[in-house]
């Protein structure tokens, strides 16, 4: 199941763990494998994404006993991943190409109809890749909450508890990550060869399926 949750009742499933049924266990993996596997991609993990959420998923259910009742699964979820793919990018000291994350962060449904004007799709495509190539030039609490936010499609609430920020933190990091975004984007897009106008709205440009471009800094 792609993942965020949907259909699965975490805190009763959590209550199965916790009284020994350890197989319920597997509900909430099936649940959050997806959205785990995008996350640890995005984050930088590459080839090893598959790892890192394998081992997230271990040290979690480690840890379930600490989960504080009345918190949601998956931003928690997310902090493990997030802290894992971490400790991966360190000790392989290396980071993900814009090419395999754009591709790791493609949606089950396609974003661009079969039937678009293939200029259009290459357009699109374009966008997207630059972006991703703008994300990589942030830093990392801007790149972090940029993508929790809208490449993970997380509200505000989720993104505080995953990061472990308040949430007046993350409207002020976020709102300065766009900022920063909206000054990157017009530089990628021209070195990229990409039309300038992509880079025009940042905020509609991170979101899943829309239109973007990016920086680091």
């Amino acid at each position: 199941m792609e993942g965020g949750g949907i259909g699965v009742d975490e805190a009763a499933v959590i209550a199965r763990v916790r009284a020994g049924d350890a197989e319920a266990y597997a509900e909430l993996v099936r649940a959050f494998t997806g959205t785990a596997l995008r996350a640890a991609a995005a984050l930088g993990a590459g080839a090893e994404a598959e790892d890192v959420v394998q081992l997230a998923f271990f040290k979690a259910y480690r840890a379930l006993g600490r989960f504080r009742d009345g918190e949601a699964f998956r931003p928690w979820l997310l902090a493990i991943v997030a802290n894992e793919t971490r400790n991966t990018a360190r000790s392989a000291a290396r980071r993900r190409s814009v090419v395999s994350r754009e591709a790791a962060l493609t949606e089950p449904v396609p974003l661009i109809p079969e039937s678009a004007d293939p200029a259009v799709a290459a357009l699109e495509h374009e966008r997207r890749a630059a972006l991703l190539s703008a994300l990589d030039r942030l830093g990392e609490h801007h790149r972090l909450v940029v993508t929790y936010r809208y490449l993970l499609d997380m509200d505000e609430a989720e993104t505080a508890q995953a990061l472990g920020w308040p949430r007046g933190t993350v409207k002020s990091r976020l709102n300065r990550a766009l900022r920063k975004l909206e000054r990157l984007l017009p530089e990628v897009t021209e070195e990229r060869g990409a039309s300038p106008g992509a880079a025009a709205r940042p905020e509609r440009a991170v979101r899943p399926g829309a239109e973007g471009g990016g920086e680091r800094g």
